[in-house]
């Protein structure tokens, strides 16, 4: 055993180093064409106290006059600004980006919160917590909301409870009711595998089928995210794995400290745990029946391969909810994040479509 550990020792130091020089834990400021700060731009990586938890984000903006748009993640526990050193948006060019890290997860990681605290309604009072920060901050009458994947389960519910704070909701991989977006995802991987000729995993998911009740069975759970991803309709339509694609490249974030890059994964695991079963709830909640009108612009925005929160369970929500202005927007290259997976698009949208309330680029429905 010494022997092993005298062995490993200086690869897991050099390890570190590695780690800790791609952790230089640094928001890089907007720079004009002569490379000096770009006047009225804004970088920054802040902790602001929403309902007695230190809660971190990142604000990202070229004009800080700019329109505000709160960015609510995913997961339970999974922020995405991250993401955007992969996958760049140039939201930050049109709007002032609050990338929120909401509690439990990220930069809002530690193991010392309520767990009382820990309940979808309190997600929801965080991110109406959290836009009356941004309204105050940046001296606005309204701000923009775009909730993805759990994000979108507890934004559509914010939107619904305070309209007037938003001038439009937007609702990327709109969660509907997940139950049954499971069982969607079941049968076309299941065709999609068989398809391929890969008989092994057609066995792997035959013998761990979703169920309509809560929990879902562990076989399933523990298969989930892989099948997706091989699938095609898991975080990307291009992405197969979600070690390649979303643990490795999440250690070399530059806006990361080494601390926060491990405390984004223990905050992921807190946040999915049984003990608060906010996953749980999402699961066995139905939107479609919870939240069937909005008092404000409505826009879904959707990859067709997106079987992570199902595309046809969406857009027939979407059909049916009831809203003032509402546009339904497919992404025939995408699959769970549209916004990442086809940026120009989605920027076109939100500039051409949200900014000025139309539905002009809208699918025909």
């Amino acid at each position: 055993m010494l022997i092993t550990i005298s062995i490993l020792l200086p690869a897991i130091i050099i390890l570190i180093g590695i780690l800790a020089a791609m952790s230089p834990d640094k928001s890089k400021p907007f720079r004009d064409e002569n490379g000096n700060p770009l006047a009225g731009s804004t970088s920054e990586k802040i902790h602001v106290d929403i309902n007695g938890e230190e809660q971190g984000m990142f604000i990202q903006s070229k004009n800080i006059h700019n329109p505000v748009l709160l960015f609510v993640h995913g997961g339970p526990g999974m922020p995405e600004y991250w993401l955007t050193q992969g996958y760049p948006t140039d939201l930050e060019g049109h709007f002032t980006v609050a990338w929120w890290e909401q509690r439990g997860a990220g930069l809002s990681y530690h193991p010392g919160i309520p767990s009382e605290t820990m309940t979808a309604e309190q997600f929801v009072a965080d991110t109406l917590e959290v836009t009356r920060y941004l309204l105050n901050r940046f001296g606005q009458e309204k701000i923009y909301l775009l909730g993805h994947s759990w994000g979108s389960y507890i934004g559509i519910q914010a939107a619904a409870q305070a309209p007037e704070l938003y001038y439009a909701y937007i609702g990327m991989g709109q969660v509907s009711y997940q139950l049954q977006s499971e069982q969607l995802a079941y049968e076309y991987a299941l065709t999609q595998y068989r398809a391929m000729g890969d008989l092994r995993m057609v066995h792997r998911l035959e013998a761990a089928p979703p169920t309509m009740t809560v929990p879902l069975p562990a076989g399933y759970e523990t298969l989930r995210d892989e099948y997706m991803h091989g699938a095609g309709i898991g975080t990307t339509h291009e992405m197969k794995s979600v070690v390649t694609g979303i643990f490795l490249p999440s250690w070399q974030f530059h806006g990361y400290t080494l601390a926060e890059k491990v405390n984004l994964w223990r905050g992921k695991v807190y946040s999915r745990s049984r003990d608060f079963g906010l996953w749980e709830t999402m699961l066995a909640t139905d939107l479609t029946q919870q939240v069937t009108e909005l008092a404000l612009p409505v826009y879904f925005f959707h990859g067709q391969y997106d079987y992570t929160c199902a595309y046809p369970l969406a857009g027939a929500y979407f059909d049916q909810l009831q809203a003032p202005l509402k546009g339904f927007y497919t992404f025939e290259n995408s699959a769970h994040s549209p916004l990442f997976e086809e940026p120009k698009k989605a920027l076109n949208i939100l500039s051409e479509d949200v900014l000025n309330g139309t539905i002009t680029l809208a699918d025909e429905r």
